[in-house]
């Protein structure tokens, strides 16, 4: 592969909007709009916060248990904020790795336009989502870096940005690390509570039917063609180095040791030691199951990937130093995760005279408007969509909202397990235009929610009834099956 620092830089054309297509011209007004009006993530959340405060209090509760309740949840997602901060710094110091950064200059090689190479990153970033969200999240940011160092093509660094983001809008939980899939494919896992109403649902009626790959399939086309007809022409993109953005190898420079103490921090044998002692601890918990499955828990992916992150590393002091660069991507992540833990007990957790809660408010009146299976898909997809953009946890919000949904499931006679998928194909649509889950993305691209959502906003416009209404149509498809209890 030619080195691209050899390629002759391509002449910057004079901006004309007028020009582009409709798309583009709504997306571009959109960013416009976004970067004089929309506030930096840690703003947002503040706002989120204040609004569910008052819709709560709206509903009858109290303004001490309210208080409360924020102040009690604040912490609740600290391991979960760990986790998260984890997933970032070791898919980063994975993806920096002399190996990795080999394949993906390879990689970032292969489109040939910069409308090209915003599609190619979208339908990369939703591919591995199915795999593994995490995976996707920082593999598709470095990418884009990758890409954006080119000196031949005119990437709009935004727009390709947005197309990383696309697996977490679209994807996740649509494939193997679906969270709610999960839980109902494992009776151990199933609330006792929840189980004799959904009973145990495998894969086979949820993720593994032929409806979730239809609807995959067509998602996936749909992402790719909004986002080439949203991404402007070489005329009006706007690249990293006209955004300020440094683009400086990340892969760090390492120094030969200079004294006897530092030996052990320039050779292998420590790594190795390591990874021999880490092999029984792999073998058990890979020896049975989908490993796919295995590595969907959080805490068994961070565990694989910094262990991987040393192996590429080889030796000490280099994945030291990756694992230092990787902190700045993992800052909005550390202060604003607590608030979202504040905001889901308010929703979930302050009740009101009659003993409900804001979040049960809201699902029983949707739940009780549905009257046959269709209409009760495209109500669930409502519900899951409007409390996902204030509780962005697809697997924790299953747990609040399956009792009442799985029971209104039963009395319609719609299909219980793709009920869960209903639940999943809209669940994850507000991601599109909330900044919670673009946090670790913004830290490795160097950019602010703002940029995205222009983007975005237009993949979620678009995606929001289309997907609401192609769950509700495959939903004909299914024949009701009273819940399976082991």
């Amino acid at each position: 592969m030619s080195d691209t620092a050899t390629l002759t830089p391509i002449a910057t054309p004079s901006p004309d909007l007028a020009r582009e297509g409709r798309l583009v011209r709504v997306s571009q007004a959109i960013v416009a709009f976004a970067e004089r009006w929309f506030p930096d993530s840690y703003v947002f959340v503040l706002i989120a916060a204040c609004i569910v405060a008052l819709g709560v209090f709206a509903h009858g509760s109290e303004p001490l248990a309210i208080s409360k309740s924020f102040g009690d949840g604040f912490w609740s997602l600290i391991p979960f904020t760990m986790q998260m901060a984890l997933v970032a710094v070791g898919g980063y110091v994975v993806a920096v790795s002399p190996p990795v950064a080999g394949l993906m200059r390879r990689a970032a090689a292969l489109p040939r336009t910069g409308r090209g190479a915003v599609v190619f990153v979208g339908i990369t970033s939703i591919l591995l989502s199915l795999l593994n969200w995490g995976v996707s999240l920082i593999f598709s940011g470095l990418l884009v870096r990758q890409i954006a160092r080119r000196q031949d093509l005119r990437l709009d660094y935004r727009a390709a940005g947005a197309a990383g983001y696309l697996g977490l809008g679209f994807g996740f939980t649509l494939g193997i690390s679906s969270g709610p899939a999960q839980l109902q494919a494992n009776a151990a896992s199933i609330p006792a509570s929840l189980l004799p109403i959904t009973g145990v649902i495998g894969f086979e009626q949820t993720i593994l039917t032929w409806q979730n790959l239809v609807v995959v399939a067509f998602g996936t086309l749909l992402s790719a063609a909004i986002c080439y007809l949203t991404t402007p022409s070489d005329a009006n993109a706007r690249t990293a180095a006209d955004l300020g953005i440094d683009l400086v190898d990340a892969q760090p420079k390492l120094i030969r040791a200079s004294r006897p103490g530092e030996w052990l921090e320039h050779s292998p044998l420590l790594t190795i030691l390591v990874l021999v002692l880490a092999s029984g601890w792999l073998y058990d918990a890979f020896k049975a199951g989908n490993p796919l499955i295995t590595m969907s828990g959080l805490n068994t992916y961070n565990f694989v990937f910094l262990l991987l992150g040393a192996l590429l590393h080889w030796r000490p002091r280099g994945f030291i130093a990756s694992f230092a660069k990787a902190m700045p991507s993992v800052s909005g992540v550390l202060l604003q995760f607590p608030f979202y833990g504040g905001i889901a007990y308010m929703l979930t957790k302050v009740k009101a005279a009659d003993g409900s809660t804001l979040s049960d408010a809201i699902a029983y009146g949707f739940v009780s408007l549905a009257h046959g299976s269709g209409a009760f898909s495209v109500l669930v997809g409502i519900y899951s969509a409007v409390l996902g953009f204030f509780i962005p946890s697809a697997g924790g919000k299953w747990v609040i909202e399956a009792p009442y949904v799985m029971k209104a499931a039963n009395e319609v006679g719609a299909h219980l397990g793709w009920t869960v998928m209903v639940y999943n194909i809209a669940e994850t649509l507000p991601n599109f235009i909330n900044p919670f889950w673009m946090l670790p993305l913004l830290g490795v691209l160097g950019l602010k929610s703002r940029d995205l959502i222009g983007y975005t906003a237009v993949q979620f416009m678009i995606h929001l009834p289309i997907m609401l209404v192609l769950a509700a149509v495959l939903m004909t498809t299914f024949t009701y099956h009273p819940p399976i209890v082991p």
